[in-house]
């Protein structure tokens, strides 16, 4: 599937804010939001009043660039949302909170979507102790995420288990780090979706 393979601190300087996509480094002062407050490209520094329509584009961007998918991707999110019963724009939330890679992002067991993503990709997640490699595969309540045996001794695992020890877990999710497991316990609601998304305007745009 195709993906955005260019700098990513790019996304978030688009956006005026930290999208946290580099993982440790967000929280350093090498942060490219810190050292460059504006938006990239020759007219960066000269924004103009965002239009209502603006506004409502640049959340659905924002949404999409946090958790790393495509137009054609996120717009089947919304519209599979759309038919749940529900909040239109908590459910596209949700939808998205429970794809396996931001599970496992979630959980600490990746230090940025990205790394959780190739996680994935590489074979290391197994899924109820079967092997799933789609970072879109939706989670259900009372799965049981794991590292696979045989990665556990990698040293990309031991050098992540070491900081993300100390991280506190989503309230939905259950993680033992001695055993490289997470548990989904439910889904997430929405206090405890911290991204900073107005899911509302999302939903005005699509309505259009």
């Amino acid at each position: 599937m195709a993906r955005y393979s260019g700098p990513v601190c790019r996304l978030c300087r688009r956006e005026g804010q930290k999208l946290f996509l580099k993982g440790d480094r967000c929280y350093t002062g090498k942060c490219s939001v810190d050292r460059r407050t504006y938006a990239p490209g020759m007219h960066g520094q000269n924004r103009k009043k965002q239009s209502e329509y603006g506004l409502q584009l640049r959340e659905k961007q924002k949404a999409k660039r946090i958790y790393g998918i495509l137009e054609t991707q996120f717009h089947n999110y919304f519209e599979k949302a759309s038919q749940q019963k529900g909040i239109t724009g908590e459910n596209l939330l949700r939808l998205l909170e429970i794809r396996l890679d931001n599970v496992v992002y979630r959980a600490g067991f990746g230090r940025s979507r990205t790394e959780a993503r190739q996680v994935v990709r590489h074979n290391h997640i197994e899924v109820n102790g079967k092997k799933v490699n789609i970072p879109s595969y939706q989670v259900k309540v009372g799965d049981v995420i794991t590292i696979k045996e045989q990665s556990k001794g990698i040293q990309r695992f031991k050098d992540i288990f070491e900081t993300a020890s100390s991280r506190t877990a989503p309230q939905w999710m259950d993680v033992n780090f001695d055993q490289a497991q997470i548990t989904v316990t439910a889904l997430p609601a929405r206090d405890q979706i911290d991204i900073p998304v107005e899911e509302t305007l999302i939903v005005e745009l699509y309505s259009k």
